[in-house]
């Protein structure tokens, strides 16, 4: 089927539905970085970079699916919480500004766990009715990447939304299976990476990381009270905070050093594939953002392997 995807992002969610064999027609994001990103690996895609808010959503060619992973932030525990009250919580207006502009068959929303219980629920009944009262019927799940195959803990609400009920009835979602995999898995720490990710020996920050990692098949990061180690090899939730506070981003100690994990091996914990890439002109900074920004690949492939039912 034909895709919108607003708020694309690197494009993650857009990822799993050419992997689930759809194709995406149209794609926008206000985030220039991003943009640069996206059109690396989405050559053949037109993704109109700028404001939602000022796109005429008639002039969005015809798709059956429209895809959103909007913006969390508002939402998020981690976050602001102010919802609807934060001009980007009223980004969700724009998509049902699509929604009467283009009336497709399928809408599929991505956000964080919070989404449900946000403002005593009643952030969730706005989204729900809205969807309802133009006639889709509806099904969503909160589900953690590491139940799905990723040794990180990231739990996601995901929407999905019908204008055909007996769809809807027949849509099953996906089972949560056993997790085979471990960080070791995923990040290689007999590898040398560039110099530039070490700490130095016998700085303040390296002293305090040798002596806090005791086991180094755990992930590591700078938290308010200290040190913490991740448990399990599972990686934390990797955040957009990343590239905004260097001290926010997981640390390995590999055969050569105590590092911070890569721009790469974090979207290799978001289930990216090896070939996707960052432009070499997207700072260091937003390379994290961007990582921390995302989605886990798997999961949502998984999602939409259930339309085919």
């Amino acid at each position: 089927m034909k895709v919108c995807s607003l708020f694309c992002g690197i494009g993650g969610i857009d990822l799993a539905f050419e992997q689930a064999g759809h194709s995406i027609v149209w794609a926008n994001d206000i985030d220039k970085y991003a943009c640069m990103t996206y059109r690396r690996n989405f050559p053949s895609t037109l993704i109109v970079e700028g404001d939602i808010c000022n796109i005429n959503k008639n002039d969005i060619p015809n798709f059956e699916i429209l895809a959103a992973g909007f913006p969390c932030q508002p939402f998020s525990i981690c976050g602001t919480q102010k919802g609807f009250n934060d001009e980007r919580g009223n980004l969700f207006f724009e998509i049902r500004k699509v929604i009467d502009a283009k009336h497709p068959n399928i809408v599929f929303l991505e956000n964080v766990a919070n989404l449900t219980e946000h403002d005593n629920g009643k952030t969730f009944n706005v989204i729900h009715n809205e969807l309802a009262g133009r006639g889709y019927y509806i099904r969503y799940i909160i589900a953690d990447a590491c139940d799905y195959g990723m040794p990180q803990h990231r739990t996601r609400t995901y929407i999905i939304a019908f204008k055909d009920k007996s769809m809807c009835d027949r849509y099953e979602f996906p089972e949560k299976v056993p997790l085979d995999k471990r960080l070791t898995d995923v990040i290689d720490l007999t590898q040398k990476t560039d110099e530039k990710f070490y700490y130095k020996c016998g700085t303040l920050k390296y002293e305090r990381l040798n002596n806090a990692i005791t086991d180094d098949k755990q992930i590591y990061r700078f938290a308010d009270f200290g040190i913490q180690a991740s448990k399990n090899g599972i990686s934390f939730t990797l955040k957009a905070n990343m590239g905004t506070y260097p001290n926010r981003i997981p640390i390995v100690k590999d055969k050569f050093g105590i590092r911070n994990i890569t721009p790469t091996e974090c979207l290799a914990l978001q289930g990216f594939p090896k070939t996707f890439s960052f432009p070499d002109e997207v700072p260091l900074s937003q390379k994290y953002k961007q990582a921390g920004n995302t989605v886990y690949v798997n999961i949502i492939k998984e999602l939409l392997d259930g339309l085919k039912g």
